[in-house]
């Protein structure tokens, strides 16, 4: 019933939402409240939803699981990060792209860790999950790469790419999809010198040995990958590394993917394992797996 409560509130805020909602620092070391009522309620809902569940309590995955699951059935919106003008922390609890539900629950499943936590913590975490160093300064300082995410997360110890460890090969691919495609991307488009610093850091990760569970190869390593595990999905698209984000989440003995699908249209835990999701794709290759460290 409470889970089930939270459900029906995400889907009411849902329906008279508008545009994600932006935080502005007003120092350097600290955050403002939520800007967005409907942010702040569902953030408050989930405060006292982990407070009644003893989430603190939970070993880390299923804490991962218990908080990913509070967020199924709310509607996927791409772009939501994307906001006129400077870059700015965006906060939207209400639409969720597979991005950026992945870093909602990775943030709220860690401050759930302790029995009662603010708004603060969550705007912090996020802001050091989403962005180079943990800094926000401008577009390019976002992780708009995802093997650039898990690296860079990786640095600060809050993830572990175990892909290697559990049998990846070497994912030998260039990667430039950003600063091939400028008129995508309105930031670039606004702020030509802003290519420069994505360049950079696209020559930075083509220096990175990357490794990769190649799509034939999943069904063999389902029983390495843990509930709570953090799914990248490789792709064939030229100069791009991953394409779609998600959720380990074991469903009788098959691995299947809790994660905002564009197609679904909303937040899901997959119909089918992993492995065969990656067989019927053409353009997905494989994936890549981190796992949040406690």
């Amino acid at each position: 019933m409470r889970r089930l409560s939270i459900h029906l509130l995400i889907l009411l805020f849902a329906v008279v939402a508008c545009k994600g909602k932006v935080v502005q620092q007003s120092e350097p070391n600290k955050l403002v409240q939520f800007s967005d009522t409907l942010d702040q309620s569902i953030f408050n809902s989930i405060k006292n939803l982990a407070r009644q569940n003893s989430f603190a309590q939970l070993e880390n995955a299923d804490r991962i699981l218990e908080v990913g699951k509070l967020f199924l059935q709310t509607p996927y919106v791409g772009g939501t990060l994307e906001s006129e003008g400077g870059e700015k922390l965006v906060v939207n609890l209400r639409e969720l792209d597979c991005t950026t539900y992945l870093e909602n629950v990775v943030v709220l499943s860690s401050i759930a860790r302790q029995n009662d936590f603010s708004e603060n913590d969550f705007l912090h975490k996020l802001k050091k999950l989403r962005y180079r160093k943990g800094e926000l300064s401008d577009y390019s300082s976002r992780l708009h790469y995802f093997s650039d995410w898990i690296f860079e997360n990786e640095q600060k110890g809050i993830v572990k790419n175990v892909t290697r460890e559990i049998g990846g090969v070497a994912y030998q691919k260039e990667i430039n999809f950003m600063s091939n495609h400028v008129d995508s991307y309105a930031a670039l488009k606004a702020d030509s010198s802003l290519i420069v610093s994505i360049r950079n850091t696209e020559n930075a990760i083509n220096e990175r040995d990357l490794f990769y569970i190649p799509e034939d190869e999943v069904h063999s390593v389902e029983n390495k990958i843990h509930n709570g595990d953090l799914i990248a999905i490789t792709t064939k698209i030229k100069g791009l590394d991953i394409s779609h984000v998600g959720i380990a989440i074991h469903v009788g003995d098959r691995l299947h993917l809790m994660h905002a699908s564009s197609l679904a249209k909303k937040v899901v835990i997959s119909d089918i394992p992993l492995a065969d999701i990656l067989k019927e794709s053409k353009l997905q290759s494989g994936i890549m797996v981190s796992r949040v460290i406690e």
